[in-house]
Formats: structure tokens, C-alpha cells, sequence
């Protein structure tokens, strides 16, 4: 979901974070139907940084740029294998489906927020022992082996 918090206006879909390099790198490339909006966290904001490329796009797509706070600097609708730079710096990059911009009713300085897919947000690894007699090692053929979870319950008793 995002919304445009100064016109209070939503959209519904789908929303979902390129927050790494690969994220970035591969955004919406390729993706033959866009029916949901990638919103881009970029490591500094600039203009550079925020250029975009629409080579490899299936389609064209609504692309909004947002500062640090959130406030749009920029919006279009990008089409197809064109390159585009925003008119300022920029911290975040949320890219959807045409329409986008228009449900939204986007404009310079309106401050725009987006809550990500349930599931999607990061978490945070934790190392869990494993119960006796389950092992990781490598195997004779070079993957990850471990015996059932019955089995080794079995041993136990």
C-alpha cells in the first residue's frame, strides 16, 4: 500500500522493497506484468544515484523520486529502453504500474509513505543449535547432508 499523505490518497496494491544491491540491480527488468510497486532505498541520496534505466523493461512503468523526508522531487511515466536523471536528490525511488502516479494524484512536495507486503520485512538471523546427531557437513558428493529428524529422534529413545 502507498499513500500520498498530503492529498490522503491510496493506492492498494502490492508494495515491495529493493533494499539491496541486488534488489536495485535487477528492480523491474524483465517482468512482463507490472501489477505492483517496487519502492527503491537508495545507500546516499543524489541525483546520480537515483538515475534510472528502462533498458530490458517489458513495459513502461510510473516512477516517483522521493528525498530523505519522503517529499517527491520528481515523477513521470517512464517508457521503454529510455534513461531518466530526477530534478533533485534523491533517497528513494518507487517504481509501479502505470496509473500509479495518477491514483495517487502525485505532486512536487507531497510526502508519500508505503507499507510494505506482510512477510517481506527483514528479519533478523538467529543461530539455533542443532538437536544432537543433525550435521551440516559436507558429503561425499558435495552437498549438505543431515539425517531425518525421525531418525534421529529414534537414536534418542
Amino acid at each position: 500500500m502507498i499513500t500520498n499523505e498530503t492529498k490522503g490518497r491510496t493506492w492498494h496494491g502490492r508494495v515491495e522493497l529493493a533494499d539491496s544491491f541486488f534488489k536495485r540491480f535487477r528492480g523491474l527488468m524483465l517482468v512482463r506484468d507490472v501489477n505492483y510497486a517496487l519502492v527503491f532505498v537508495l545507500p546516499v541520496e543524489t541525483r546520480v544515484n537515483a538515475s534510472i534505466h528502462m533498458l530490458f523493461m517489458l513495459s513502461d512503468i510510473d516512477v516517483i523520486w522521493l528525498d530523505s523526508e519522503r517529499r517527491v522531487v520528481d515523477f513521470k511515466t517512464a517508457r521503454k529502453w529510455h534513461f531518466y536523471t530526477p530534478k533533485n536528490p534523491s533517497k528513494y525511488i518507487i517504481e509501479g504500474p502505470v496509473g500509479l502516479i495518477r491514483a495517487l494524484e502525485v505532486e512536487e512536495g507531497d510526502v508519500i509513505s508505503w507499507q510494505v507486503r506482510e512477510g517481506e520485512q527483514r528479519s533478523v538471523p538467529v543461530k539455533v543449535p542443532l538437536p544432537e546427531g543433525l550435521s551440516f557437513e559436507k558429503g561425499t558428493n558435495g552437498m549438505a547432508l543431515t539425517e531425518s529428524l525421525k531418525d534421529v529422534r529414534a537414536k534418542g529413545n
